[in-house]
């Protein structure tokens, strides 16, 4: 299994995308010439929120910075996306949900059940797939829950990253102190 499907920001990333796509097929594929341009737009940011978490990670051994620039980029997208469940609730007078709404209490837990690494096959793949709420208030309060979710965890990540940074150094930096203490090595042989 890629080690990238363990992250929690990565399980989450992959539900939201899935769900996403859910989303604008059933309550905006219909409306009008012009929400093609949204749905187009909502399904690139969710997949651009996961891609770049895949991204990221990769670089994560050779560039701390690439790492962090591109989950930094990631966690912007998901922002851009909650932002769209957001208008899509105000443009069509439905209510936006408050955090403690006994809804979003809920929707939480069943992330939290459905993200856990047991619920991932042997090869990664989620066992039980999320399903979206049957209704637009409810699916878009859902989806505007996981985003907000995931912006946080990934501002968790991106903080470790740059700790890590700070501690332990970049990869050019500690290749860099590597040559010259084997520079110093070859002196002292002299």
């Amino acid at each position: 299994m890629n080690p990238v499907k363990r992250l929690l920001t990565y399980r989450y990333a992959e539900i939201i995308h899935d769900l996403t796509h859910q989303f604008c097929l059933r309550y905006l594929r219909s409306l009008s010439h012009l929400s093609k341009r949204n749905v187009d737009q909502m399904i690139q940011a969710a997949r651009s929120g996961k891609q770049n978490i895949v991204e990221g990670v990769g670089q994560s051994q050779t560039s701390k910075k690439g790492e962090i620039k591109l989950l930094g980029v990631a966690k912007a997208s998901f922002e851009e996306l909650g932002a769209d469940f957001e208008d899509y609730l105000r443009q069509h007078q439905l209510l936006i949900y408050p955090k403690d709404h006994p809804k979003v209490t809920a929707w939480r837990q069943e992330a939290y059940r459905l993200s856990s690494l047991s619920n991932l096959s042997s090869l990664g793949h989620l066992r039980e797939k999320p399903t979206l709420p049957d209704n637009p208030t409810d699916a878009a309060n859902f989806l505007l829950t996981l985003c907000h979710i995931e912006t946080y965890l990934l501002h968790r990540q991106i903080k470790a990253a740059e700790a890590s940074f700070v501690r332990k150094g970049g990869y050019t930096e500690n290749l860099f102190q590597k040559r010259i203490r084997r520079l110093k090595y070859l002196r002292s042989l002299k």
